[in-house]
């Protein structure tokens, strides 16, 4: 016997059983963004790594580590995307969607890191995500915070808490990195391994560090409001203002940093405690200079994405989850003359009745395994074909969740009665 070959490492099945709440989350969300006006967008999910390398940055864990990258068979570099949003900026350019125009998308999609995996984390992972471009003032960032918010409600998810943080401007992001670098080679020491790998690259970064043994080191560091321009605190409190006005609480984070270079004024993350390590849900801010470092004219720009498996894992852990639906009826015969007229009324039922949730038996068997399955199919009801209904042109219908007595119904009255039926259970 061959070998059972198993799923790789860190990558997962998504089984039949799992689909309904999956299909809850991105139902929930298209029918949400597209009610904002965000238009779906797909991208590859193979691009070129010097599409990341430019965007996420070269020296980056994410690029260095975690990219899964390969040649193919011209030389070329290849990546499977670890996030969207680059991808998302490359398609808009490329198709010259950003070019004085507004532009407000959303997208759905698998995204690849090679991390150590862990619950909530995953090699092969899902993002939903929105984009927005040329829109330079805070209200389009709370716009994408008040979506959010809207989406956790939808769904009905408690313990879920919103950070927020101003980074100010380019200008005010450099300053204040300059000013981090400074600190940090001063206490050099102190600092663990990847904090003194990327006190060069990404200082930020350090910030974001959990590591307990730096915790008083990062404490005492300068903070990043010190560095924040006038005009910038001007476009944070317009950030504020509306949330307040909205109702939507939110806790100042000032460590809180995004540590990619091309995030600048708000940056947001909504955080539960309910996931153990894995804590943030949905992560975003603006990121005015991207465009620019892809190739584009400078433009406005602010995103967020989350993740579906975490979502998913909350769903089901605070019982929100949407249950495993079965049909609505199953077909079952008797009889070496049933099979094509089975079909033939199946098919005339999904012709009157589209949203309908139809079974028919398929591969033979005796009428008490047929039955069984009916039952297992979660079917509200049996519509039975044998010979003798088949001579006096009706269908039997036998009510499989409530104590009713067996009916009989004409086959050409089928498609006028089904509705009624199915609406009697």
């Amino acid at each position: 016997m061959a070998e059972l070959l198993q799923v790789i490492r860190g990558m997962h099945d998504i089984l039949p059983a799992e689909m309904p709440v999956w299909n809850q989350l991105e139902d929930e969300y298209r029918a949400l963004a597209e009610s904002y006006g965000y238009r779906q967008i797909r991208t590859p999910i193979v691009e070129k790594t010097a599409l990341f390398a430019r965007s996420i940055g070269a020296v980056t864990d994410i690029v260095e580590k975690e990219m899964y990258s390969f040649e193919d068979r011209n030389g070329d570099s290849l990546s499977l995307r670890p996030e969207n949003t680059a991808s998302v900026v490359r398609a808009g350019l490329q198709a010259g969607m950003l070019q004085d125009q507004q532009q407000r998308l959303w997208y759905c999609g698998p995204m690849f890191r090679h991390e150590r995996p862990q619950k909530g984390r995953y090699r092969q992972f899902h993002q939903l995500g929105a984009e927005t471009f040329g829109i330079a003032g805070a209200d389009i960032e709370a716009e994408l915070i008040l979506l959010a918010a809207r989406f956790w409600k939808r769904l009905g998810l408690e313990d879920i808490d919103l950070q927020i943080n101003s980074l100010g401007s380019s200008d005010c992001r450099q300053r204040f990195r300059s000013i981090l670098v400074e600190y940090f080679r001063d206490h050099y020491a102190a600092l663990d391994e990847d904090s003194q790998r990327r006190l060069e690259s990404n200082p930020l970064r350090i910030l974001d560090s959990k590591n307990p043994d730096m915790q008083t080191l990062i404490e005492a560091a300068p903070a990043l409001k010190d560095s924040v321009d006038q005009e910038s605190r001007d476009h944070f409190d317009e950030l504020t203002d509306i949330l307040d006005k909205n109702g939507v609480p939110y806790q100042v984070n000032q460590r809180l940093v995004r540590g990619l270079d091309y995030y600048c004024h708000t940056v947001f993350e909504w955080v539960t405690d309910t996931l153990g390590s894995q804590g943030t849900v949905c992560g975003g801010g603006r990121y005015d200079g991207l465009v620019e470092q892809l190739g584009g004219k400078p433009n406005f720009a602010a995103g967020f994405s989350m993740g579906c498996e975490r979502l998913v894992s909350m769903l089901i852990d605070q019982d929100k989850a949407r249950a495993e639906s079965g049909s609505d009826v199953y077909l079952l015969m008797r009889g070496e003359n049933s099979v094509a007229l089975a079909q033939q009324l199946a098919e005339a039922l999904r012709d009157h009745m589209p949203g309908l949730e139809l079974v028919v038996h398929a591969g033979a068997g005796s009428f008490k395994s047929q039955m069984r399955k009916a039952d297992k199919s979660g079917a509200s009801i049996a519509l039975i074909l044998g010979e003798s209904e088949i001579e006096a042109g009706t269908v039997a219908v036998k009510f499989l969740r409530e104590d009713r007595p067996q009916d009989e119904i004409l086959q050409s009255e089928i498609t006028t009665q089904m509705a009624s039926l199915l609406g009697n259970n």
